[in-house]
């Protein structure tokens, strides 16, 4: 009976050490998107925040007329954040960016947030964000989403 009690203590033990891993993987992740995305690229246009989370083959692939994809690489869209930059269209002075986690899913060092996406108080947008954990840091690959009628 004491190896069986001693056993269920280490498994009962191992899983909350997993379980507390899960928990720093996914704030961390949440942590990334918030600083590289919403700051560095929705918000501030700081293209330092955006290379910190965003990895440079990162493509936002979206569904236009005819439903004919299109992908914008990240570095078409630094180009853009840049003019916008210019244009004193960034740092937003109306309408920020906010998003909320609705889910984070982690296998190893690939992951999938899913998030909502709002322009100031409306809800605008579903993101689904892909990201893979390069050399211990956490790096957005990848991004879909789902624009809500409005």
């Amino acid at each position: 009976m004491k190896k069986i009690t001693t056993l269920f203590v280490m498994l009962l033990v191992i899983n909350m050490a997993f379980a507390q891993d899960i928990e720093v993987e996914k704030q961390a992740i949440k942590n990334v998107i918030q600083t590289s995305y919403v700051e560095g690229l929705q918000n501030e246009g700081n293209l330092a925040k955006i290379d910190q989370g965003i990895h440079p083959g990162f493509v936002l692939l979206g569904i236009g007329e005819g439903d004919k994809m299109w992908e914008l690489p990240i570095a078409q869209w630094k180009e853009k954040t840049e003019m916008k930059l210019k244009e004193g269209k960034l740092p937003r002075k109306e309408n920020p960016i906010s998003i909320q986690f609705l889910s984070i899913d982690i296998t190893g060092t690939a992951a999938v947030a899913k998030i909502e996406f709002y322009v100031g108080e409306k809800l605008t947008y579903i993101d689904y964000i892909s990201l893979y954990k390069f050399e211990g840091n956490w790096k957005m690959v990848n991004k879909i989403f789902y624009k809500l009628p409005a």
